[in-house]
């Protein structure tokens, strides 16, 4: 979608901006969950050796459509810019123009290209809270996640109190934001509500691998903020916690990083902590039965399933915190690695040959007679092939959160996979790979949460109100 204009005399947040066009990486396929990337190259001579950055080494540095991909602030620049440039900052890039609509068919954030950073939280209702203050919880909400997706400062004014919005996205274009919202297992007692409460978001069964701190599992609300720059994504973070008020509290709150936009020479999958190219097999919005297996249908807004007619349009978002065994994996040679996965390490190529896109051949044997890709190797387990035709969509966030006192990294992944119904998508995959995935043993599940996102919203609705206001 078309980027807008920032200048402050509309009212938009950054100033002396240029229109962008498409989306913040401007190279993906929506919905494929992969990162992206744009061409590099180096400085010579004189340039390079006084690090003398200036802005014609940095264009030939990343390539003309890698200039796309670099936030450079407006005129006027900042002082960590000068220390390493000698001409003016540019004008605000496509990666701070770049926008995405609030409203819409379905909710932003499910098919949006992956964002550089993210975060994820959890508010219960407050005791006394019901349906009356959620709903106008939502409608607060919705309002001051349209705006700051537009690229706009809140009003001030906010549930808490605070009469002026915090300025800590002063200066930034939308950047790619988006807000989604869902409403977990519990909402629905809270609000009364639980005759509209779907079969779908029934209880996931527990898992062999699972470790889970109830502490940070459920939760009555959920909120994913995804951006392609860290402060716009924290400043929707904190317009979100303050609009809660009194009404909900929050319950847990997790951080999410993803590549750069810009940061690989070419577009490709987005790579995990523990190196691999993560979300290969994800369906394509180019698929016919695309939209069958990640949203809800609206024919549930018919005859019996007419109470759940809130959510057609929606999806079902499983959220799991699983923490990488980080020092025990990277022990690994690189071909035990390739064979726990199934692919190979530098391109996700399969092991029975070819390309990251080349389909598993899941009969193909070696010379020795064994198979290529091993009976336990996690990209057999989990494949379509392997489910009943089992798909979800992943859209992840790797995270890190320190360093134990004995060395251990306490980082991994923020797994969040899309589908029109669990039961039919993250269950039975997690089931077959709990049964003997040669991956499991380098993973711990330690959170989990599982979310009904209502469709998106119609111009002059907020997101919810066919379910609050039913």
């Amino acid at each position: 979608m078309s980027g807008t204009s920032m200048s402050s005399a509309n009212g938009k947040r950054g100033s002396n901006s240029k229109n962008g066009t498409g989306n913040a990486n401007g190279t993906l396929d929506t919905g494929t969950g992969t990162g992206t990337g744009t061409g590099t190259g180096t400085g010579t001579g004189a340039d390079a050796a006084t690090g003398d950055l200036s802005r014609r080494r940095l264009l030939g540095g990343v390539g003309a459509a890698g200039a796309a991909g670099l936030v450079l602030g407006a005129a006027g620049g900042a002082t960590g810019y000068a220390a390493t440039r000698s001409d003016a900052p540019t004008a605000l890039t496509t990666i701070g123009a770049a926008r995405t609509m609030f409203h819409g068919k379905h909710q932003p954030g499910i098919t949006t290209p992956l964002q550089a950073r993210g975060h994820i939280v959890a508010f219960d209702l407050a005791p006394g809270a019901g349906r009356k203050e959620a709903a106008a919880l939502m409608r607060r909400w919705s309002a001051v996640a349209q705006r700051l997706m537009a690229g706009e400062p809140t009003t001030g004014g906010s549930a808490d109190g605070t009469t002026h919005d915090t300025g800590i996205a002063l200066d930034a274009g939308p950047s790619s934001l988006t807000v989604t919202f869902g409403f977990g297992h519990t909402f629905f007692e809270r609000t009364g509500l639980v005759a509209h409460r779907p079969p779908g978001l029934d209880p996931l069964p527990p898992f062999s691998s699972d470790r889970l701190d109830p502490k940070r599992s459920g939760g009555d609300l959920w909120v994913q903020i995804g951006a392609d720059d860290a402060l716009v994504a924290f400043h929707a973070l904190r317009a979100i916690q303050k609009e809660a008020a009194t009404t909900a509290r929050v319950r847990w709150q997790m951080n999410g990083f993803n590549r750069t936009p810009g940061a690989t020479a070419k577009p490709m999958t987005a790579r995990n902590l523990m190196g691999q190219l993560d979300g290969t097999g994800n369906p394509k919005p180019s698929e016919s039965d695309f939209d069958r297996r990640i949203f809800v249908p609206s024919h549930t807004a018919e005859g019996d399933d007419a109470k759940y007619g809130w959510l057609a349009g929606g999806s079902y978002a499983v959220v799991r915190r699983i923490r990488m065994l980080l020092d025990d994996w990277e022990k690994l040679p690189l071909d035990r690695q390739e064979r726990v996965i199934g692919r190979r390490k530098a391109d996700g190529a399969p092991l029975s040959g070819g390309t990251e896109t080349t389909e598993m051949d899941l009969d193909k044997a070696g010379p020795d007679g064994k198979l290529l890709i091993p009976d336990n190797a996690h990209a057999r387990i989990s494949s379509p092939e392997r489910n009943s035709g089992a798909a979800m969509l992943r859209r992840p966030f790797s995270y890190h959160d320190g360093i134990a006192a004995d060395g251990t990294p306490d980082a991994g992944l923020l797994f969040i996979c899309w589908q029109a119904d669990p039961l039919k998508g993250f269950v039975p995959v997690q089931r077959k790979l709990d049964r003997g995935d040669a991956l499991s043993p380098f993973i711990r599940h330690e959170a989990s949460g599982l979310f009904a996102v209502p469709g998106g919203a119609a111009d002059g609705e907020y997101v919810g109100q066919r379910l609050l206001e039913s």
